[in-house]
Protein backbone atom coordinates (compact mmCIF):
# COMPACT_ATOMS: atom_id res chain seq x y z
CA UNK A 1 0.00 0.00 0.00
CA UNK A 2 2.89 2.34 0.80
CA UNK A 3 4.44 1.89 -2.65
CA UNK A 4 1.09 2.35 -4.34
CA UNK A 5 0.43 5.65 -2.59
CA UNK A 6 3.98 6.89 -3.11
CA UNK A 7 3.75 6.08 -6.81
CA UNK A 8 0.61 8.21 -7.03
CA UNK A 9 2.44 11.19 -5.54
CA UNK A 10 1.67 10.96 -1.83
CA UNK A 11 4.17 11.20 1.02
CA UNK A 12 3.69 8.16 3.21
CA UNK A 13 4.79 7.23 6.69
CA UNK A 14 4.00 3.81 8.10
CA UNK A 15 3.63 2.57 11.65
CA UNK A 16 3.55 -1.06 12.73
CA UNK A 17 1.81 -0.49 16.06
CA UNK A 18 -0.02 2.07 18.21
CA UNK A 19 3.17 3.46 19.72
CA UNK A 20 4.73 4.13 16.32
CA UNK A 21 1.47 5.61 15.03
CA UNK A 22 1.23 8.03 17.96
CA UNK A 23 4.87 9.02 17.49
CA UNK A 24 4.34 9.54 13.74
CA UNK A 25 1.26 11.71 14.29
CA UNK A 26 3.12 13.78 16.87
CA UNK A 27 6.20 14.28 14.70
CA UNK A 28 4.37 15.42 11.58
CA UNK A 29 0.62 15.86 11.45
CA UNK A 30 -0.67 13.64 8.65
CA UNK A 31 -3.46 14.72 6.33
CA UNK A 32 -4.90 11.22 6.44
CA UNK A 33 -4.51 8.13 8.59
CA UNK A 34 -5.40 4.74 7.12
CA UNK A 35 -5.92 2.90 10.38
CA UNK A 36 -5.96 -0.88 10.65
CA UNK A 37 -8.14 -1.95 13.54
CA UNK A 38 -6.03 -4.98 14.40
CA UNK A 39 -2.57 -3.95 15.55
CA UNK A 40 -0.04 -6.03 17.48
CA UNK A 41 -0.40 -3.90 20.60
CA UNK A 42 -4.14 -3.27 20.58
CA UNK A 43 -7.22 -1.93 18.86
CA UNK A 44 -6.30 0.65 16.23
CA UNK A 45 -9.13 2.95 17.33
CA UNK A 46 -7.20 3.50 20.56
CA UNK A 47 -4.97 5.81 18.53
CA UNK A 48 -7.74 8.40 18.32
CA UNK A 49 -8.12 8.49 22.11
CA UNK A 50 -4.34 8.66 22.55
CA UNK A 51 -4.07 11.62 20.16
CA UNK A 52 -6.68 13.49 22.20
CA UNK A 53 -4.98 12.57 25.49
CA UNK A 54 -1.70 14.03 24.17
CA UNK A 55 -3.38 17.19 22.90
CA UNK A 56 -2.68 16.32 19.28
CA UNK A 57 -5.13 17.18 16.51
CA UNK A 58 -7.11 14.32 15.07
CA UNK A 59 -6.35 13.84 11.36
CA UNK A 60 -8.88 12.59 8.86
CA UNK A 61 -9.00 8.91 9.74
CA UNK A 62 -10.21 5.97 7.67
CA UNK A 63 -10.60 2.61 9.37
CA UNK A 64 -9.49 -0.48 7.49
CA UNK A 65 -10.78 -3.81 8.67
CA UNK A 66 -11.58 -7.32 7.61
CA UNK A 67 -14.83 -7.20 9.59
CA UNK A 68 -17.83 -6.40 7.42
CA UNK A 69 -20.56 -6.00 10.01
CA UNK A 70 -22.73 -3.07 11.14
CA UNK A 71 -21.33 -3.09 14.70
CA UNK A 72 -17.73 -2.62 13.57
CA UNK A 73 -18.75 0.12 11.14
CA UNK A 74 -20.72 1.96 13.83
CA UNK A 75 -17.87 1.66 16.34
CA UNK A 76 -15.43 3.17 13.84
CA UNK A 77 -17.71 6.02 12.83
CA UNK A 78 -18.55 6.75 16.47
CA UNK A 79 -14.82 6.92 17.26
CA UNK A 80 -14.40 9.64 14.62
CA UNK A 81 -13.44 7.80 11.45
CA UNK A 82 -14.79 9.40 8.27
CA UNK A 83 -15.09 6.05 6.50
CA UNK A 84 -14.66 2.32 7.02
CA UNK A 85 -13.07 0.26 4.26
CA UNK A 86 -13.36 -3.52 4.28
CA UNK A 87 -10.16 -5.29 3.29
CA UNK A 88 -9.03 -6.19 0.79
CA UNK A 89 -9.68 -2.78 -0.75
CA UNK A 90 -9.41 -2.71 -4.56
CA UNK A 91 -6.31 -0.74 -5.58
CA UNK A 92 -8.07 1.72 -7.91
CA UNK A 93 -10.74 2.35 -5.31
CA UNK A 94 -8.13 3.09 -2.64
CA UNK A 95 -6.20 5.51 -4.84
CA UNK A 96 -9.40 7.29 -5.87
CA UNK A 97 -10.67 7.58 -2.31
CA UNK A 98 -7.33 8.82 -0.93
CA UNK A 99 -7.42 11.52 -3.61
CA UNK A 100 -10.88 12.54 -2.41
CA UNK A 101 -9.84 12.66 1.24
CA UNK A 102 -6.56 14.56 0.85
CA UNK A 103 -6.89 16.36 -2.46
CA UNK A 104 -3.79 16.97 -4.54
CA UNK A 105 -0.94 14.48 -4.75
CA UNK A 106 1.92 15.14 -2.39
CA UNK A 107 -0.21 15.25 0.71
CA UNK A 108 0.95 13.20 3.66
CA UNK A 109 -0.78 9.89 4.30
Amino acid sequence: MRLLLEETGHRVRTAANLGEALEACGAERPDLVLLDLTLPDGDGLTLLDELAAHGLPRPTTVAMTGHDDPQTRERCLSAGCVEVLVKPVPVRELVRRVGEWVGDAGSGV
